[in-house]
């Protein structure tokens, strides 16, 4: 019957659609191409701070800011079969108060080697991308002992610090290579979460008008309640 509200079944069925919808717009994320898989997705407290080139140390005081930290493995990590020339990790940094803001750390076999010798790292490189995990982890549990400090160079470089706080010292327990992502990775990503967003609304929406649907037909005296509560926003989260 033409106009008719959808069954429960069909509602279901919608559901299901949309679960498999987010997955496929997740599939065109440009990072996770060439088989790269997402190991690690969190909003970690950064203390940024930034550093002229010629200069040997960073300002003293940062700002505080939550940024997106996203960890992306090769298959080769996941199997434990080495030996490929592409970085098998890749950290990705970015900011939702700056879509702009997009920083790279990539990491093979080779350089792994390099860095844990210069580092003194009693680790794998299959282990390398849990190490970073926990690293970041406790700046987030524990942020007045284990700080984030990530240093930008007015010529792209960026290092990111990971510090414990020994109440007596401070100890630098990694340092990890970033570099600021160039114009064209940035635009796919800044389209990417563009239309991200935009595709998600456009299922959410078609989502709502389906639940509403199922209500008017079953309990319209409770959608009238519904439509005339206003909608409670989260309360917006600072850092620190």
């Amino acid at each position: 019957m033409a106009g008719s509200a959808p069954s429960v079944p069909d509602t279901l069925a919608t559901s299901l659609q949309s679960q498999l919808d987010f997955v496929s717009i997740d599939g065109m994320d440009p990072t996770l191409a060439n088989g790269m898989k997402v190991y690690y997705e969190r909003e970690v407290p950064f203390e940024l701070r930034s550093q002229d080139s010629g200069d040997d140390d960073p300002q003293e005081v940062g700002a505080l800011e939550a940024i997106k930290v996203r960890i992306v493995v090769s298959s080769d990590m996941e199997t434990g079969v080495s030996g490929s020339a592409a970085p098998g990790v890749v950290v990705e940094l970015s900011s939702e108060s700056n879509l702009f803001f997009h920083y790279t750390h990539e990491m093979d076999s080779v350089r792994f080697s390099d860095v844990a010798q210069t580092q003194k790292l009693m680790v794998d490189y299959g282990e390398y991308p849990n190490v970073l995990l926990r690293m970041l982890n406790h700046c987030i549990k524990e942020p007045h002992t284990h700080l984030a400090v990530f240093v930008m160079k007015n010529d792209g470089k960026a290092r990111l610090d990971f510090i414990q706080n020994m109440e007596y010292k401070f100890v630098e327990l990694l340092s990890v290579e970033f570099a600021a992502s160039d114009e064209e990775t940035v635009r796919k990503q800044i389209t990417y979460r563009y239309n991200n967003v935009k595709a998600k609304l456009a299922l959410l929406s078609a989502r709502l008008a389906d639940v509403n649907a199922l209500v008017k037909l079953k309990n319209p005296s409770l959608l009238l309640q519904l439509q005339r509560t206003p909608p409670r926003l989260p309360t917006g989260r600072r850092v620190g």
